[in-house]
């Protein structure tokens, strides 16, 4: 029954082609797209070229020859498609932690008579790390409020609180939460809407101008597959951007970077959030990554994604019932992004032997296995064949030999 209905909804896939965009090796079941999404087959061509030609005989000519000045403008825009941005509003440049810290003070700057910045205590680490330092650096206290209680601390904090800076996906659990809701809610209140999106670009449709957001920050690696370590983006809405006050006031970003003036002046629109000089071989790759979404509709994407994530949970519960896991992701398709995990109390062994097994997923301490639903090249087939090989591993207890039992640093 599971394989004729996975064989079915493989043949009616409109994205099934897109599959063929990526270079995923043979015998691999790749679900840790969450993560670092696989490589498309753009990437390497273009970064041979990079290497060979723009650097390696174009040299410092490629500035201007082969366009890398205006690459952290260009990809921006690029990028801006699939979060719902219009031109002139994304930048591309630095990591995720440098882009948050930069808008979030940012942010903050903006509000200066309130003195709340609210945040989620299930946030990224990296997210509740720098909201508390911003809160140190601008002397507010930073508020650790779960996402669902948000909008009712909002209501009663009204006037008082800055910035609110959450992520739409729970990057634990994948659940979803309301963006426009929440963004409805801090205007309400007087205070700016931060998001992060890491786990929501490129996997399911964000309206960033059409719910009114300030800012949002994102990293290049999971579901945009711009390889290990790719360049973050930085979102300002067009009507911030003339008072957008940043700590992090680099050269790349002044009106004249090439005057070498000591005192810096800020560029014009979103330049202006350009920090310094990026990391350009990541860039390109980025940029040729992004190819893969051509012709594609986020529509698309997240209806997939909900198929294949509920694919999954139907699979789960028909194979892994009596053996210990719970579903931690929520069934409802409107609370759920892409990722589905699991809960078990041997989370790290057995996304272990699974890995060995050719199924590759992650694990969140301490008791979370998670599954990442990329649906440009993910299929039906591969969400049933993952669960069989769970249900092999855990009846068979492959997870209980030694090798799977000793931790690595990444887990």
């Amino acid at each position: 029954m599971l394989t004729e209905r996975a064989a079915a909804l493989d043949a009616a896939d409109p994205l099934a082609h897109i599959r063929d965009r990526f270079l995923l090796p043979d015998g691999v079941v790749y679900l840790d797209g969450n993560s670092l999404g696989a490589l498309p087959a753009a990437v390497p061509a273009v970064v041979e070229d990079a290497v060979h030609r723009q650097w390696g005989t174009d040299l410092i000519r490629s500035w201007n020859g082969n366009g890398w000045w205006e690459a952290p403008l260009r990809t921006g825009d690029t990028l801006g498609r699939l979060i719902g941005a219009a031109p002139g509003q994304t930048v591309v440049g630095d990591s995720t932690s440098v882009q948050l810290f930069n808008t979030l003070l940012a942010a903050a700057r903006m509000r200066p008579g309130a003195r709340l910045l609210l945040t989620d205590p299930d946030h990224f680490p990296t997210d509740q790390y720098i909201a508390d330092s911003v809160g140190r650096l601008l002397g507010l206290d930073v508020r650790r409020v779960p996402a669902r209680e948000a909008a009712a601390v909002l209501a009663a904090e009204a006037g008082n609180v800055a910035v609110a800076a959450y992520a739409p996906v729970d990057y634990r659990t994948g659940e979803l939460y309301d963006m426009a809701a929440l963004t409805a809610a801090a205007h309400a209140a007087g205070a700016l809407m931060h998001w992060d999106l890491c786990h929501a670009a490129g996997s399911l449709p964000v309206e960033l101008d059409a719910i009114e957001a300030d800012f949002a920050v994102g990293c290049g690696y999971k579901y945009l597959s711009g390889g290990p370590g790719a360049p973050a983006f930085a979102y300002v809405a067009r009507r911030h951007q003339a008072g957008f006050d940043h700590p992090l006031t680099g050269w790349h970003g002044h009106t004249e970077p090439f005057a070498m003036s000591g005192t810096y002046a800020p560029g014009d629109g979103i330049s202006r959030a350009r920090i310094s000089t990026p990391p350009l071989l990541s860039m390109l790759a980025l940029e040729a990554a992004l190819t893969a979404f051509d012709g594609v509709e986020m529509t698309a994407v997240r209806a997939k994604n909900l198929s294949l994530t509920g694919f999954f949970q139907d699979c789960a519960d028909t194979l892994l019932d009596g053996l210990g896991f719970t579903m931690a992701t929520p069934r409802d398709p409107e609370r759920r992004g892409s990722q589905v995990a699991l809960r078990h109390a041997e989370a790290y062994p057995l996304v272990a032997a699974l890995t060995a097994r050719g199924v590759i997923g992650d694990m969140r301490a301490p008791d979370l296995l998670r599954f990442g639903f990329n649906a440009l090249y993910v299929t039906h087939a591969d969400v049933l064949h993952a669960v069989q090989e769970l249900h092999a591993v855990v009846t068979g207890g492959a997870h209980l030999a030694p090798a799977f039992q000793q931790r690595p640093t990444v887990t």
